[in-house]
């Protein structure tokens, strides 16, 4: 499905929009409009968004991207802390795509207290994030809609790259891991800062998620995600003084990591998500 009846936003739009609208970027919402037309197309063909996918899109600002994705998606749900630009969107779809203004919802809230969201679920999360929420932002609904198959955000560029960094390389970390848990992370570009109003002092990159099955564990999600919060809290650290404090001590470190296949002496970031998962359940069972 493709909506040639959709106009979208170039930057004279975008800046007479927020004029009209009384509304200044913040930082505290990590307010950054997206200024350029073909960036938004673009982040909408590496998300693969087709005429079947209803879209999660997540601090839709004035609109550039949410236009863009109602260009090719068979529904948005747009998620917006922002009570003045939340309550402008549809207006703003309604002049620009009036074709397809009954094909947005929009909801009025904090993306990581969302729990539930109106009409079919989503089947993808496209947006361009907040960098200070981007990263718990991802993980939240990923864990709480798992309707969605894929996802592609523009983040950062060093968050971007700590999400799809792979064991090993130095921006290896929490956040690679956790992702991994949930899908195959890869980076699928990057992005001038220039094609933002305001200028952010920071290039940005497209992070592309597909989903998969979990590692196969008898621990929890919960229980891997605190064993890997512990490994990276003293990332210098072996892993059998790092887990010392989740595991109740360091030998029972050692059980749990020897238990596992790993060397105790072996830091976090040289472990896969499977690794992880694997000495979470060796706990589990040391423990009982």
């Amino acid at each position: 499905m493709t909506s040639p009846d959709v106009q979208l936003l170039g930057a004279a739009a975008v800046r007479d929009l927020a004029q009209r609208l009384g509304v200044h970027p913040t930082k505290q919402w990590g307010q950054n409009f997206v200024v350029d037309a073909n960036t938004v197309r673009r982040i909408v063909r590496a998300g693969e968004v087709t005429g079947e996918d209803v879209v999660l899109e997540v601090g839709p600002g004035l609109g550039s991207l949410t236009l863009a994705l109602l260009e090719q998606a068979r529904r948005v749900v747009a998620i917006e802390v922002d009570p003045r630009l939340a309550a402008a969107l549809p207006e703003t779809v309604a002049a620009l795509a009036p074709a397809r203004a009954g094909d947005l919802d929009v909801v009025h809230a904090d993306a990581l207290r969302v729990t539930e969201l109106p009409g079919p679920p989503p089947t993808a999360l496209v947006a361009n994030l907040p960098y200070n929420v981007s990263v718990p932002v991802v993980l939240h609904l990923l864990q709480t809609f798992p309707s969605i198959e894929r996802v592609l955000v523009m983040v950062q560029l060093e968050v971007a790259e700590r999400l799809a960094a792979r064991p090993g390389s130095k921006t290896y970390g929490v956040p690679s891991v956790k992702a991994a848990w949930y899908g195959d992370v890869s980076l699928a570009g990057t992005v001038s800062r220039s094609i933002f109003w305001p200028v952010p002092n920071v290039d940005s990159g497209l992070v592309r998620l597909t989903r998969r099955e979990p590692p196969v564990t008898q621990a929890s999600r919960a229980e891997v995600f605190a064993c890997v919060d512990a490994a990276f809290a003293q990332r210098r650290k072996t892993l059998r003084a790092a887990l010392k404090g989740w595991a109740g001590s360091a030998a029972a470190a050692e059980e749990a990591l020897r238990a596992a296949g790993v060397d105790p002496q072996t830091r976090g970031e040289q472990l896969t998500v499977e690794q992880f998962a694997a000495v979470a359940a060796a706990r589990t069972r040391v423990a009982s």
